[in-house]
């Protein structure tokens, strides 16, 4: 067997290795039913998501339920160091690891977390002004007869407190958000953070009315930096959207953007909407269906007024009742004509097409008439022209465009149809 065969032994991927676990108590060490996974690694261990130099890898991450305290456990069975190899090194696991936590503040030795998590998890409180609590599920009807009770509390970069917590929270940000980056300290970001309430298993029967036994763990968090809007007003841009496994699917991230944020800055009077910045499809989608419901029922988005076309009336009204921007508006206004439109009908489907095609279009039209100005004007644009796609090309590519947005679009109609 050649060397370069040995070596492929000793190449873990990345996300196959790796387990993640929530500690609400020292049981809870051992529970493999608290197992998850993470969705992404490339940006701990580069592109190819793969680690060298270690046979039979394993990569344990713990973490503390409310304050996030950090244990890391790598273990294998043999490192190629170990073999007769020219100068190959293993990757070193826990210097990627610990890249994601500022300040090295994990732990190593199981005895140890489980002494700090024993001492700190009992006392820890959420950091911040609550603006919000909710019930899951809302109806109170919950598997165990009772509902989970969550709590959202807001707080600033300029909350140092908080800000040393959040850098714990951050280490799961690197599993699940894609372009991840750390926020600058800038006081003009805000964190709603969402915490589970619970009561602490501690066979006490009065333990339901002792507030000593109350118990927060984390759940997640929404960032939003609030940009300046001209003359005198602020534009907030909800950034980063994280829920931890454990937690999703019971409608938090819908409840963070329907009611959470949209609420704490509906009620100040300069903000001018509220924008996203570049959402992953599963928030799109969230955010398509709470502002389609919402504008459904204004008059500029009544049945005729959508078949019409778009109008500056729908603009005002969406911004002015809902703090839609113009962009998300505009999908809003193309999901509602969709759901209007007779699709049996060449003619009223036709236009809906073409209107949608047109908004598509956009940039490849203002590019070309970019180009054709630029050498009115004697500019030599001979390599540009050869970067454009043909008119055939582009009408290709703009077909496939059309379809994936009208698939999207049905799924957001679907959706509203089933709240109705």
């Amino acid at each position: 067997m050649s060397q370069l065969t040995d070596l492929k032994a000793y190449v873990s991927y990345a996300l196959d290795c790796t387990r993640l676990r929530l500690v609400r108590d020292e049981a809870d060490v051992e529970n493999e039913e608290l197992v998850f996974a993470p969705e992404m690694a490339h940006q701990i261990f580069g592109e190819s998501e793969s680690i060298f130099g270690y046979r039979d890898l394993k990569i344990e991450i713990m973490a503390s339920a409310g304050p996030l305290d950090l244990y890391f456990d790598i273990s294998y069975t043999k490192k190629v160091e170990e073999l007769q190899t020219e100068g190959l090194k293993a990757d070193d696991v826990e210097k990627s690891l610990a890249d994601m936590v500022e300040n090295g503040s994990y732990y190593t030795n199981v005895d140890e977390f489980k002494r700090v998590h024993a001492s700190k998890a009992p006392a820890f409180r959420p950091i911040g002004t609550k603006v919000d609590e909710f019930k899951y599920p809302p109806d109170g009807k919950g598997s165990t007869g009772t509902a989970r009770t969550f709590e959202v509390y807001v707080a600033s970069a300029e909350n140092a407190e908080y800000m040393k917590f959040h850098t714990r929270l951050e280490m799961f940000s690197f599993w699940y958000i894609d372009g991840f980056s750390r926020v600058e300290i800038d006081p003009l970001w805000l964190f709603f953070t969402v915490y589970e309430r619970y009561e602490a298993d501690n066979n006490n029967e009065s333990a339901a009315n002792d507030t000593s036994n109350v118990r927060y763990a984390t759940v997640g968090y929404v960032s939003v930096y609030q940009y300046y809007s001209y003359p005198n007003k602020v534009r907030p841009r909800v950034s980063q959207i994280l829920i931890l496994p454990p937690f999703q699917k019971l409608g938090i991230a819908t409840r963070l953007i329907k009611h959470t944020t949209y609420e704490y800055f509906r009620k100040k009077e300069n903000i001018t909407d509220i924008t996203f910045e570049e959402p992953i499809e599963a928030i799109q989608h969230i955010r398509s269906v709470v502002d389609a419901k919402r504008c459904k029922s204004l008059p500029a988005f009544a049945p005729d007024k959508l078949l019409a076309g778009f109008s500056k009336d729908m603009l005002h009204q969406a911004r002015d009742t809902y703090l839609i921007n113009p962009k998300q508006c505009r999908v809003v206004y193309e999901i509602l004509r969709l759901g209007v439109t007779d699709t049996d009908n060449a003619e009223q489907y036709r236009a809906y097409r073409v209107e949608v095609k047109k908004r598509l279009n956009m940039n490849y039209s203002r590019h070309r008439r970019d180009l054709a100005r630029a050498k009115k004007r004697g500019v030599d644009v001979t390599v540009a022209m050869c970067g454009l796609p043909s008119v055939a090309e582009r009408i290709e590519s703009l077909n496939a465009e059309y379809k994936t947005v009208e698939e999207i679009y049905g799924l957001v109609l679907q959706k509203l149809l089933a709240e109705a």
